[in-house]
């Protein structure tokens, strides 16, 4: 049995990660079933949903992360994710709108005391230099817990809907506690003010960014692909699940249930993803490697949206199912590729600021285009899903113009000419 604070921060590490994504699967596998079918939301109300929890994400990001610098990356954790866990079970037994919306502001403003803490911390206890492995390894925990979570949402789904978000709420109130009894904290040192991040810097990196979309091409293209997919994403990923509930399940086993229906196909697509990853990475990795993919970025970005037409104007389950999971692997391939080539063409000195401010687009995307998709959607499912698919359109165009060489930097290039 572990003595108090004294188990070994990496073994901590990887269980905790393991218990993360196992309770955050368990919880959000069936959320978008719950919400429509016991909470009875319509389409703008479930769009909502979505951007109350960006905005207090967004809001507060800067004031929580401050509790992690000053005082404790445990004590943040323990303090987040008991608000998560007292927003899990807020929406599970309250299935009013109202009481949903309450709780993403808790589980929302409860992420923003763990996002960063959690690496802050091990980083702080084995070093930087051995942290690095350590990331790669609690990556595959993290598919493990969530696989095995996936799972226990299907199954306890069939007894109730709700089911799943209780027993997730209450397991990230006891995670918090397991944390704070064997978390050891031997090496935390108070981040000096200049370090720390603060709304001044925030809005100081807001101002560098724009400033560099204005001299560099480049910068201005990124920043405004991730607007757009801001605007476009955050409806379309509220309201698939509205849309894929109008179809007949069939029955399968004895059971048409949407819980064992949703739960096959998040595990599917999960696992079809990995494979288009793996099948990438074997065929065509030195089109992967190469300085500049954008044109497999652009091809990507195509497939995205034409899973968005088609899942907008299917009229049957397996065209739908099909179209999400074109999307899904879409994605699940563009994320490693944009971000390795992001990196690997962004100047160091400027580096920071860019990457910011294109979560900061992302972040004003989803918030400003939420809410107007979510109330066409109230008159028009389908038209609120194609319009997503619409404002995406530009996306791919904009990928093919960064097919000439160029970096992000203070040198002038062959894009920052054009």
């Amino acid at each position: 049995m572990f003595r108090y604070r004294s188990a070994d921060p990496t073994r901590t590490y990887y269980v905790y990660n393991a218990a993360w994504a196992f309770l955050a699967a368990l919880s959000f596998t069936l959320s978008a079933v719950y919400y429509v079918r016991d909470a009875g939301l319509n389409p703008l109300q479930m769009v909502l949903v979505g951007t109350t929890l960006e905005l207090a994400c967004f809001l507060f990001e800067i004031p929580t992360g401050l509790v992690a610098d000053l005082y404790s990356r445990r004590l943040s954790l323990v303090i987040g994710f008991v608000l998560i866990g007292a927003g899990f079970l807020l929406q599970a037994l309250v299935p009013a709108f109202l009481a949903i919306l309450g709780a993403q502001v808790l589980w929302g403003v409860g992420f923003t005391f763990t996002s960063g803490a959690d690496q802050a911390w091990i980083t702080d206890e084995i070093g930087p230099d051995r942290a690095n492995r350590v990331f790669v390894r609690a990556q595959q925990f993290q598919l493990v817990g969530t696989i095995a979570g996936t799972v226990a949402a299907g199954a306890l789904g069939l007894i109730g809907l709700s089911l799943p978000m209780v027993v997730s709420g209450a397991g990230m109130i006891l995670l918090a506690l397991v944390l704070n009894a064997v978390m050891p904290e031997r090496n935390f040192h108070r981040t000096p003010p200049e370090e720390r991040d603060t709304f001044r810097q925030m809005a100081d990196t807001f101002r560098s960014g724009l400033d560099a979309a204005r001299r560099r091409p480049v910068v201005r293209t990124l920043v405004v692909i991730s607007l757009i997919a801001g605007l476009a994403s955050e409806a379309f990923d509220r309201l698939w699940s509205v849309k894929l509930l109008t179809f007949d399940f069939p029955a399968v086993f004895g059971t048409s249930d949407p819980a064992v229906w949703f739960t096959a196909l998040a595990l599917a697509g999960t696992l079809l993803s990995l494979c288009a990853s793996l099948l990438l990475n074997r065929f065509s990795a030195e089109r992967l490697q190469v300085a500049h993919p954008t044109r497999i970025l652009a091809t990507l970005a195509g497939l995205d949206v034409l899973g968005m037409f088609l899942f907008g104007f299917a009229g049957h389950l397996w065209l739908a199912v099909a179209a999400l999971w074109l999307r899904q692997i879409a994605d699940t391939v563009t994320s490693p590729i944009h971000a390795a080539w992001l990196n690997r063409h962004v100047d160091s000195r400027s580096r920071a600021t860019v990457l910011s401010m294109v979560s900061q687009a992302n972040a004003i995307g989803q918030v400003a285009g939420g809410p107007p998709l979510g109330a066409l959607g109230r008159t028009s499912l389908r038209g609120a899903l194609l319009a997503s698919g619409l404002i995406w359109l530009p996306i791919p165009a904009l990928y093919v113009r960064l097919r000439r060489p160029g970096v992000v930097s203070g040198n002038k290039t062959a894009v920052d000419a054009g």
